[in-house]
């Protein structure tokens, strides 16, 4: 995700032993002395993500039609005030996302951190988590998987509001009448997404 330069930018370490050593407190900064959030920018094959994690795993996803700084502000105040950028802590989500990308079916098991979402939300998302890559479900139909098949609408905003969007698809969820519907990262990407799981190729 391109953004200007952030005062924490300009006070980065520069290239060569200060650098190494920056890497080495990032590895070690684990248990009390971990932030409680840590955060990297990916440029991926659909333009420019955030990905973000706690202790327990990934806690959000952004993209970059988001706005930076009120997506790590967001995380502070909910999360905690000790949000800190750590590229190489989240190496692993990286490859998930380049695996992905690339057309991989659930790359492997990525460690998630569900707490940005509550009560029916969450109940969405984790009806989600069951839909399989390359395959569709409608609102209607996911309400109805969530025990509450009058609840479309909640299960839009669910949808709209989701912290892991990828990891979390909710880019499997288009409209009875075939259309794909909204998706925060754009309506181009969701159809691009939903290309990519079809012919397992992304395509331009």
């Amino acid at each position: 995700m391109t953004h200007p330069p952030t005062d924490q930018d300009l006070l980065a370490p520069p290239p060569g032993p200060l650098a190494a050593l920056h890497e080495r407190l990032e590895r070690a900064a684990t248990g009390a002395d971990a932030p409680d959030v840590h955060y990297r920018t990916l440029d991926s094959a659909i333009g420019g993500l955030l990905v973000a994690a706690t202790e327990r795993g990934v806690v959000r996803v952004a993209f970059e039609r988001e706005a930076e700084d009120a997506v790590l502000q967001s995380l502070a105040d909910r999360i905690g005030a000790r949000v800190l950028r750590t590229p190489a802590r989240l190496d692993p989500a990286a490859r998930w996302f380049e695996a992905y990308l690339a057309g991989a079916r659930d790359p492997f098991p990525l460690p998630l951190d569900t707490r940005l979402a509550r009560g029916f939300r969450l109940t969405v998302l984790d009806r989600l988590r069951a839909v399989p890559f390359g395959q569709r479900v409608t609102y209607a139909e996911l309400a109805a998987r969530a025990d509450a098949p009058r609840a479309v609408r909640a299960v839009g905003t669910a949808c709209a509001t989701n912290p892991l969007p990828l990891v979390i698809p909710c880019h499997r969820v288009t409209r009875s009448d075939g259309t794909t519907g909204a998706y925060l990262g754009g309506a181009e990407t969701k159809v691009r997404l939903l290309a990519l799981e079809s012919t397992g190729r992304l395509p331009a």
